[in-house]
């Protein structure tokens, strides 16, 4: 799937529209929404389904070398306030700091990040190492391993210093009971 076709039908959902051009309006550094929101929109497009069937929340990640708790809460509660009337669960992450807590929540290796794209190619699944954002001419996309995962509704899994075979398996079991069309390639 190219990323034109990749991006019509992430947009179709009005929900991935409204907050990229929040995050665009609000220049964050180095802000991209990310992951299932996106993916699974394209996946509720290819299946026939509303655009927002099965998504559990909307991921949105920025990089700001400002590590503290007091500056990402104030950008978790900007964007909140900004985006509460979508009435969906949004799910704000300072990348620039992920390594200070990851490690005591899921009991794996979080190395510090540079870039907020990092925090994309370490996600559990490479069907979902995907960020979109809003640039003054268009549209940028991230997908380090291209979108043929998404088209061909393939979950996979992104074997890395922090992957969890349990994790992943869950995470799969999860998306194959919303879109039992999707190919599950089991961890190795």
């Amino acid at each position: 799937m190219d990323e034109a076709r990749f991006l019509a039908m992430a947009l179709t959902n009005p929900v991935n529209v409204a907050i990229l051009d929040e995050l665009h309006r609000l220049a964050l550094p180095d802000a991209w929404l990310v992951s299932g929101c996106l993916v699974q929109t394209v996946w509720n497009v290819l299946t026939g389904r509303a655009v927002d069937h099965g998504i559990a929340d909307y991921d949105i990640f920025y990089f700001d070398p400002d590590t503290s708790w007091d500056a990402e809460d104030a950008v978790i509660r900007k964007l909140q306030a900004r985006l509460d009337h979508l009435g969906v669960k949004i799910e704000t992450r300072n990348q620039g700091r992920v390594h200070l807590w990851y490690p005591a929540k899921h009991a794996l290796p979080y190395p510090p990040l540079s870039c907020a794209t990092d925090g994309i190619d370490r996600f559990l699944t490479r069907n979902t190492q995907v960020g979109v954002r809003r640039a003054d001419d268009g549209f940028v996309v991230y997908a380090p391993h291209g979108l043929d995962d998404v088209a061909g509704l393939i979950a996979r899994p992104n074997p890395g210093p922090n992957f969890s075979a349990a994790n992943y398996m869950a995470k799969a079991a999860r998306w194959k009971a919303l879109w039992p069309e999707l190919t599950v390639i089991a961890a190795q």
